[in-house]
């Protein structure tokens, strides 16, 4: 049996997340983890930063500051 070939992998393609969709993995994040969302947005940033992926890591530390955020407005609504 042949395996399909691979793409090759290009170092230089930027797949950073576009600034709108970060609401979106926000969302997301609150709806799997709760109260934990920020912690695990902080936990993926720390981690590709760690990896020297900046761009990654500059997209999980907004999401971060995002649901950081959302939770502020939430509160102030009470």
């Amino acid at each position: 049996m042949t395996w399909p070939r691979r793409a090759p992998l290009d170092t230089d393609v930027d797949i950073t997340p576009p600034p709108q969709d970060l609401g979106a993995m926000a969302e997301v994040l609150e709806g799997r983890h709760g109260t934990f969302a920020a912690g695990v947005a902080e936990f993926f940033a720390l981690y590709h930063g760690q990896k020297g992926d900046a761009g990654r890591a500059w997209a999980w530390t907004s999401v971060a500051e995002l649901v950081r955020t959302r939770e502020r407005e939430r509160i102030d609504e009470m």
